[in-house]
């Protein structure tokens, strides 16, 4: 069974596309980018600030699925440069002191609306 989990202190999905979608105690998260579910906008600083508000948005899904991040299992985290990973990776770490989740990282050409990092978490209960 299919569950569509939306929380109002995430952003809106800019597209066709839920938050996130709960199926058979699994929590797959949609790429979060750094925007402020509270102003619609986004966060324009460095990376290290971008970095801890898309994870305070996957934050409020896991929160509003039930989940935390002790039940992420991997994340794909997407740079707009290579460069960035040192501050991304400062930051994504205080989110996972113990027993951190799979991941990948990846520099791609160009982000939505030009953000420097978006990540998409996959929870499992």
């Amino acid at each position: 069974m299919k569950r569509v989990i939306f929380s109002k202190d995430a952003p809106k999905a800019i597209g066709p596309y839920s938050q996130a979608i709960e199926a058979n105690g699994m929590l797959f998260i949609s790429g979060q980018i750094p925007m402020d579910a509270q102003t619609g906008k986004l966060v324009e600083a460095d990376i290290k600030v971008q970095t801890r508000q898309v994870m305070e948005n996957i934050s409020a899904i896991l929160k509003e699925a039930g989940y935390s991040f002790s039940d992420v299992v991997k994340s794909t985290c997407l740079l707009s440069d290579m460069d960035n990973f040192a501050g991304m990776n400062e930051i994504y770490g205080e989110y996972y002191k113990e027993n951190p989740p799979a991941r990948a990282a990846f520099a791609v050409k160009t982000l939505p609306l030009n953000v420097l990092v978006e990540i998409e978490t996959i929870a499992v209960k």
